[in-house]
């Protein structure tokens, strides 16, 4: 059953509210790792444990939220059970910002400078308002600082 497997998941791989350190870094995390980290056949899930995994300062957006809906829906099969077990669990792991109007205006100047998405400049406006100094995602340029504060890092890079 899918949900089964996904709790087990979960509890071995996101345990964070037992588990909980202090850590001074701020990360922000995307979608795509998202997914790994509910739903993953690669291994890929236990490489980004081993990273975020004793951390109590990980973020994710409203804006995050919704697009897992998405691949829960589309790509995932996830029943609508599962997703709103998914949703909790981020709300009991995770700290979650509201994407706000300030947000977009602001996603729209990184956009502008950095030439990303929409909806990855997005992501990025989250996290710099997040006050976050990392983001972990497959989407982006490795290894690229924005605005001097935010550095981008695909996990799965050595």
């Amino acid at each position: 059953m899918l949900l089964l497997h996904y709790v087990q998941d979960y509890q071995t791989i996101l345990n964070l509210t037992e588990k909980k350190q202090m850590n001074d870094k701020r990360i922000f995390i995307d979608t795509n790792i998202l997914v790994y980290l509910v739903k993953d056949n690669t291994g890929k899930a236990e490489i980004l444990a081993k990273k975020i995994v004793d951390k109590t300062n990980n973020f994710i957006s409203t804006q995050v939220v919704n697009e897992f809906c998405n691949v829960a829906i589309k790509k995932l099969d996830f029943s609508f059970a599962d997703i709103l077990f998914s949703i909790d669990k981020f709300i009991e792991n995770f700290i979650i910002p509201e994407v706000k109007v300030s947000t977009i205006k602001y996603a729209i100047k990184i956009k502008e400078k950095y030439a990303y998405s929409y909806y990855d400049s997005v992501i990025i406006a989250s996290a710099l308002q997040s006050n976050c100094s990392i983001i972990y995602t497959e989407d982006m340029q490795h290894n690229q600082t924005i605005e001097n504060k935010l550095k981008i890092i695909n996990p799965f890079k050595n």
